[in-house]
């Protein structure tokens, strides 16, 4: 049950990320950041990217990705048509690694001390979809307010 809810929540999410990405008008508008956004849609979209793809599919689906997070915020005008490319590898990515996961692996401890303590699959993946759509508002906002 949790894994169906956990692959709609993510490629609901995720689709969206995309839907906002494809929304901008001008495409350069994606990297600009302002005064008091210090971080732009393309790079909170690496950023998940990133993020998703270490912590699920390096983890749980054994993609073999490895991640540079550092490049997640300093890579800049990657075109429109690569992040969407990515993002819609990412939403396969994220299925099939959560459809290989049997219900009781949910309350395994998660290999990877991601807080101060040890935390289970579910709680991890849960924190992950919080974590997802925390970025998705702030990739919105930034959308409505600097592609003018």
């Amino acid at each position: 049950m949790i894994t169906e809810t956990l692959v709609s929540l993510f490629n609901r999410d995720l689709n969206r990320i995309k839907t906002e990405i494809e929304q901008y008008k001008d495409e350069t508008k994606i990297w600009i950041t302002d005064q008091n956004i210090s971080n732009s849609a393309g790079n909170l979209c690496l950023h998940l990217l990133g993020n998703l793809n270490t912590f699920i599919g390096a983890e749980i689906g054994k993609t073999g990705y490895i991640r540079n997070r550092p490049l997640e915020f300093s890579l800049k005008n990657i075109p429109r048509a690569k992040l969407i490319t990515d993002i819609e590898n990412l939403i396969q990515i994220v299925t099939n690694s959560l459809l290989k996961m049997a219900e009781e692996d949910f309350n395994k401890e998660y290999p990877i001390l991601i807080f101060e303590k040890p935390c289970s699959y579910e709680y991890i993946l849960i924190h992950l979809t919080t974590h997802l759509t925390y970025h998705l508002g702030q990739i919105n906002y930034h959308r409505r307010l600097l592609d003018k």
